[in-house]
């Protein structure tokens, strides 16, 4: 009987039960794929995260990330929720300020802060962000599949494509009520993902409650997430279309509140990085970023986190 160590991680809030659950598999290395896709499924969480040995020396950790159908790879909420268990529960805190995944999209460096011995806050630095021009978009028939009235779709911004790891679908709403009444159609928004390789699409307003300066929703069905609760790389993908189309207001910390649908509240602290002095960080409006080589952009993410459950995973040896 092999015996594997299973954590649910609620991320992006210090609450139990809100936020976005992720599975974590701290020592997954004798795992393979398929009992990772079955772990994956039997938990039934958007995501789970399986850590693995590294194969880039410059990382800690190689992680893989499933849903409950099919890896994908890059998940924001699960490398958030890794890091605080690792810095929190396996002493990382203690020994480092920061650690280092390997992904399937590249380097994921997350950095922690400290309130005496404990991490109150992680922060990963996603890869530099790209935006695209969706031209298969009818707007009218858009607004149809993700359930909301079409005039409730904010001329002010473009729909978009972005990418921090995932290819997303930005779609800008007027407001927060606009955001909450919205009724996808999952067969078919999952059937368009599939279509134009998308794999989410992220609902976004700046008519956001007190205290935050967006509010967003994330569809997944494609990949077997009806709806996500909080989501690092959809909101990633946000804040570096924001940046690369000039429309964060000249603002670089940016609060995003998502989960309030599903009643699980979650908060994400989004910060806006120029990588180079003297530059500017971002392209005239309308610019496809999509073969750009690098960008000046970086886009971090963070949150708090709190391990809700912890337990073991017996498997049959075969």
């Amino acid at each position: 009987m092999k015996q594997i160590s299973v954590y649910h991680v609620d991320a992006f809030t210090r609450r139990p039960f809100e936020g976005n659950p992720a599975g974590v598999v701290p020592d997954a290395g004798e795992l393979t794929l398929t009992q990772m896709q079955k772990i994956a499924n039997q938990l039934n969480l958007s995501e789970t995260a399986f850590l693995l040995p590294p194969s880039d020396p410059e990382a800690d950790f190689r992680v893989r990330y499933f849903t409950p159908q099919v890896e994908i790879p890059f998940c924001g909420h699960a490398t958030i929720a890794s890091a605080w268990l690792l810095a929190n529960e396996s002493g990382w805190a203690d020994r480092a300020d920061h650690i280092t995944f390997e992904t399937q999209v590249g380097l994921i460096p997350v950095y922690w802060e400290k309130e005496g011995k404990e991490a109150v806050k992680v922060t990963m630095t996603q890869i530099p962000p790209k935006v695209k021009e969706a031209p298969f978009i009818d707007k009218l028939a858009l607004a149809g599949l993700i359930g909301i009235d079409a005039e409730q779709l904010d001329e002010r911004y473009p729909i978009k494509l972005a990418h921090t790891g995932n290819w997303t679908l930005i779609v800008p709403v007027k407001t927060h009520q606009a955001v909450d009444a919205a009724k996808p159609k999952q067969q078919e928004l999952a059937a368009f993902h599939k279509q134009h390789s998308i794999n989410n699409t992220h609902l976004f307003t700046f008519d956001a409650k007190p205290g935050v300066d967006l509010y967003t929703r994330d569809f997944a069905p494609s990949i077997g997430i009806p709806e996500d609760p909080v989501t690092g790389s959809a909101n990633g993908a946000l804040a570096g279309y924001l940046a690369l189309e000039n429309l964060t207001g000249g603002k670089t910390d940016l609060i995003i509140g998502q989960g309030d649908a599903l009643g699980r509240p979650g908060t994400l602290y989004v910060t806006v990085l120029k990588k180079g002095a003297g530059k500017e960080a971002a392209a005239e409006p309308g610019t496809d970023t999509d073969d750009a080589a690098d960008t000046d952009v970086m886009i971090q993410v963070g949150g708090a986190a709190h391990v809700t459950i912890e337990g073991t995973l017996r498997l049959t040896e075969s």
